[in-house]
């Protein structure tokens, strides 16, 4: 009997101790300011509020612009007004789609005229594209634009750590690459930051000013968006802005890169300042606004125009364009017939548009929240990283041949259960599993602990292979816990 005894009561310190540090998903608080009413609307279209933090939302009927904030612009922060900036994200390519509606209608450029023209530094296959399908996405360009494999490495490691994907990418560096893309599918529409860097990069050079200035000087300022900029370094940021975390609740550091500013890194606005755009689309009077006219097919009953979709839901048409960075999440959408439009921003990465199209009043799939591809992923990450170094504990300690495994096995144990916590996503998988998962690591830790002085340092096989095993465990220990700590 001694024994479960023994076992159980290290199980229950470890999950006591673990419960401390349980990981918890972000909460939207109770906070609001701005029009009552419509807090309270949002509120009822949130339904769970896990994975969000803090929102700020604005709904435009004709003349009528309602605007209001909901929670906190970071944890045990001050409570988000409808002035606070957020991250939007690609908002910014329809506004620089509508930089370029601008310069075709007054004649600077034309849509179908070539990247290489307008922007010579360009040379190479990817010069041969047009303005027009750098807008649409129909120019065959990849995604990202990764010249290296340090370049994949890094976007790679921003990822799992919440960090800036885009540091180092200033203008030179995306147009340099952009000798070396070799377009492939033109005229089939396929989302890539790349080419919408590039047109805001041509659009500028044409100008002959910088994509910040060029924005404001022709859209920002006439439409008397203030609170809306682009940053390109830390000291650009605007103050009392919203931080930004993951839906699991890790802290996200702001995007910045001016290379790809006119895709939206580093683009902040505020939901009263984007209600103005939305308004102004509305009534047509916007500048550029001919670039929400659908001109291509983009599937899945969609069409584009430059930079902005046009979806179908039933027999209404829905113009909009989403938004997401490393810890924000953004959706602007308007509807001509219903002449109405709506702005939500949240801090977290969890998705808004569901949230966007409930307030719009389109029912059905489009606007029912379900985990996506990243959540699922995460909650997968979750609960592997929680329970299986505690099992390979356990295997380890009843049958492992030598010290070298045991220890090995006992580190990657805590190593396991750190890594679950910051890469898990605890808004799809309950937080309390992860005390659990300390409770089986830490109950292993008995039998180890038993068999430790009767186990030979190695054993089995030679003992260089064996050193050599236990110096890789080490070496790729070393970035999980710098992605732990980070």
């Amino acid at each position: 009997m001694r024994t479960p005894i023994v076992l159980a009561a290290a199980g229950l310190v470890a999950a006591a101790a673990a419960t401390v540090l349980m990981p918890v998903a972000p909460h939207l608080g109770p906070a609001r300011t701005g029009d009552a009413d419509l807090a309270a609307t949002v509120r009822a279209a949130v339904g769970d509020t896990e994975g969000l933090r803090g929102l700020a939302v604005a709904v435009i009927e004709g003349d009528r612009v309602r605007v209001a904030g909901l929670g906190d612009r970071a944890p045990g922060g001050p409570a988000v007004e409808p002035g606070t900036p957020f991250e939007i994200g690609s908002i910014a390519k329809p506004l620089t789609g509508m930089l370029l509606a601008r310069q075709a209608a007054s004649g600077a450029v034309g849509p179908d005229d070539r990247l290489g023209a307008v922007l010579p530094g360009v040379t190479g296959p990817a010069g041969e594209v047009t303005l027009a399908e750098l807008a649409s996405h129909r120019a065959g360009l990849p995604r990202l634009a990764l010249d290296s494999p340090g370049a994949m490495i890094s976007t790679w490691w921003a990822a799992s750590t919440a960090g800036n994907a885009y540091a180092g990418y200033d203008v030179e560096r995306i147009v340099a690459a952009a000798g070396s893309a070799d377009p492939d599918d033109r005229g089939t529409v396929s989302y890539s930051n790349f080419g919408a860097a590039l047109l805001g990069r041509a659009l500028a050079a044409r100008a002959g000013v910088d994509y910040p200035e060029l924005l404001r000087r022709d859209v920002l300022d006439r439409l008397g968006m203030a609170g809306t900029l682009v940053a390109t370094d830390p000291g650009d940021l605007p103050p009392g802005r919203a931080e930004g975390s993951t839906a699991a609740g890790r802290d996200a550091d702001p995007w910045l890169g001016a290379g790809y500013a006119p895709a939206g890194v580093g683009v902040w606005s505020t939901a009263e300042d984007l209600a103005r755009l939305t308004a102004a689309m509305l009534a047509g009077t916007a500048p550029g606004a001919d670039a929400a006219t659908p001109r291509f097919d983009a599937g899945d009953d969609r069409r584009i125009g430059y930079g902005w979709f046009t979806s179908r839901h039933g027999d209404r048409e829905i113009v909009w364009h989403n938004g997401g960075t490393g810890g924000f999440r953004a959706y602007l959408g308007f509807d001509r017939a219903a002449d109405r439009g709506v702005v939500v921003l949240g801090n977290t990465t969890r998705d808004v548009d569901p949230i966007g199209l409930r307030l719009l009043d389109v029912r059905g799939d489009a606007a029912d929240e379900s985990t996506g591809l990243d959540g699922w992923i995460g909650a997968a990450l979750a609960l592997a990283f929680t329970f299986l170094g505690g099992l390979s504990l356990w295997s380890t300690a009843r049958r492992g041949k030598d010290r070298v495994t045991l220890l090995s096995d006992a580190t990657w144990a805590v190593v396991s259960l750190g890594l679950a916590h910051r890469l898990g996503d605890w808004s799809v998988v309950p937080g309390w599993l992860w005390p659990l998962g300390a409770a089986l690591a830490g109950a292993a830790v008995v039998p180890a602990a038993r068999r430790w002085r009767g186990l030979p340092l190695v054993a089995g096989a030679p003992p260089w292979r064996r050193w050599t095993g236990a110096a890789l465990s080490a070496v790729f220990a070393a970035p999980a816990v710098v992605v732990i700590v980070a």
